[in-house]
């Protein structure tokens, strides 16, 4: 099991956090999800096939790119 942050600028609420948990979970072998409103950031746990590019592209996909 792999865990990563990610740093997103554009999380500014409660309702971004949810947003980006909700559809990362959807990608295949992430398993858990964690947002921080004051580090904008989101903690992710994953295994194959999930990977850190493919939760990258999610997350621009959605509007949320991260910038690590």
């Amino acid at each position: 099991m792999e865990k990563q942050t990610f740093k997103i600028p554009k999380i500014s609420c409660g309702h971004c956090t949810r947003t980006i948990e909700n559809e990362l979970k959807e990608v295949p072998g992430v398993s858990s999800v964690a947002g921080n409103i004051n580090d904008k950031s989101v903690t992710v746990e994953f295994d194959a096939p999930a990977t850190r590019d493919k939760i990258m592209a999610t997350l621009k996909e959605i509007n949320y790119p991260a910038t690590t």
